[in-house]
């Protein structure tokens, strides 16, 4: 029985009970929550136990990380540093990405030695053996998409990004759209190609019911890949975007009556007054499903910074009522993530959740600002390192002596000053 079907049963999963904990929840809002499809629990059931967490409406915004091997950089043991370091800075969750060497061999290490939900994306395995075994990835099968999900899927993945929400009505709209970067995302270009080569209709649209059937059974939470996402803030919210969500909109009520999880990827690209529009609009039309947002990068002028830019765009969106992160590095648009990127990601992207969950009036988020603001009052270095969302950055800069005075200030601290004579320091 997956999660979904359990909630609406009146039944309380072990899973619901860890996060609610987490949360610091009443249990029966969270179930309320999975059972409305509002909340989502990604965990296979061939997982073995690990921190869940809930993605979705009243809950702290979460965050994911990305790792994987490539045909250039096959590094298991710099994969699995990456892994440890995004647990250890409070990332919720990862994907493998893996295009390249051994992929099974990757899925399987993350899922070992991860204790954070796991996904992945199954096109690009299927993609990638096509181009091994007949030579083109249009040669790919509908068979081998199907396969290799419901491989990924046995082996324990809890959530997976599949897209399905791409058919030929909206590449058809894409077509005549006028967009300046087209088709971005990975899979995204993978199915088009596929699609144009052979005049077929996505299979993973077309026979969406026998996915459903596949991750149904083990539990894995959907997580409805935006094909056709923009890739510039030029094309945000144009028509193929939109087409996409009516789209994605049709297969969330098919998947939630179907009792599987599912939330929705969106953009990418998103000037910041689009922000607002955007989160509503999926909103709407995909019945409250949680957003996972891929940025969101507010201009396109920035790299070597995107996780900046990213990070803007995401607590905007995070405040306006996204409730999934996907962290943007450094190296975005520019190449491969170092150990050092994925650190700079990983922290840019909790700030951005942290600020929007203040905006959404978390408790936690704000009794976490409280202590810092004390801590910095009280010259209280210890409180301030184990509040900052960095504490080995915070502990460096602040470890300057034996008197804890600020390097800035010194003994004339702001703060302290004002406060000797309100008769609080």
């Amino acid at each position: 029985m997956t999660q979904v079907l359990a909630a609406r049963a009146g039944k309380i999963t072990p899973e619901m009970e860890a996060v609610a904990e987490r949360e610091c929840m009443d249990v029966n809002v969270i179930r309320e929550g999975v059972a409305s499809g509002r909340i989502v629990i990604p965990r296979n059931v061939n997982r073995r136990e690990f921190n869940y967490c809930g993605i979705g409406q009243g809950l702290r915004i979460k965050v994911n990380a990305l790792i994987g091997t490539s045909s250039n950089r096959e590094d298991l043991s710099m994969e699995e540093r990456k892994l440890a370091f995004v647990e250890e800075a409070g990332c919720d969750a990862l994907m493998d990405l893996s295009t390249g060497g051994n992929i099974d061999g990757m899925r399987r290490l993350s899922l070992e030695k991860a204790n954070i939900a796991v996904g992945s994306v199954p096109i690009y395995q299927a993609a990638i053996e096509a181009i091994e075994q007949r030579g083109s990835i249009v040669a790919m099968t509908a068979e081998d998409m199907f396969e290799t999900i419901e491989k990924q899927a046995a082996d324990g993945v809890d959530f997976m990004a599949i897209h399905s929400a791409y058919n030929f009505d909206v590449l058809k709209r894409l077509q005549g759209s006028g967009r300046v970067t087209d088709v971005v995302s990975r899979g995204g270009s993978f199915l088009t190609a596929w699609m144009l080569h052979n005049n077929k209709e996505n299979p993973l649209y077309e026979q969406f019911d026998r996915l459903l059937e596949i991750l149904k059974k083990y539990d894995v939470t959907l997580s409805l890949g935006d094909a056709i996402r923009p890739g510039s803030t030029a094309d945000s919210l144009d028509a193929a975007q939109v087409q996409g969500l009516i789209v994605a909109g049709e297969l969330v009520a098919r998947t939630q009556a179907a009792g599987v999880q599912i939330m929705v990827e969106g953009p990418g690209h998103v000037p910041m007054h689009h922000v607002e529009a955007t989160i509503q609009l999926q909103k709407r039309l995909c019945n409250g499903a949680p957003y996972f947002i891929l940025g969101t990068l507010s201009t396109d002028v920035a790299p070597g910074y995107d996780h900046i830019t990213s990070a803007i765009g995401g607590a905007i969106a995070g405040a306006a009522g996204a409730d999934f992160l996907c962290y943007v590095t450094p190296a975005e648009h520019l190449g491969l993530p170092t150990e050092e990127d994925v650190k700079e990601g990983v922290i840019a992207a909790r700030i951005a959740a942290h600020a929007a969950d203040l905006a959404r009036g978390n408790k936690h988020a704000w009794e976490q600002d409280m202590q810092m603001a004390r801590a910095r009052v009280a010259l209280d270095i210890d409180g301030q390192i184990v509040a900052s969302v960095d504490p080995e950055k915070t502990k460096s800069a602040l470890a300057t002596g034996d008197d804890h005075q600020c390097a800035v200030c010194g003994p004339d601290c702001a703060a302290q000053v004002a406060a000797k004579y309100y008769g609080i320091a």
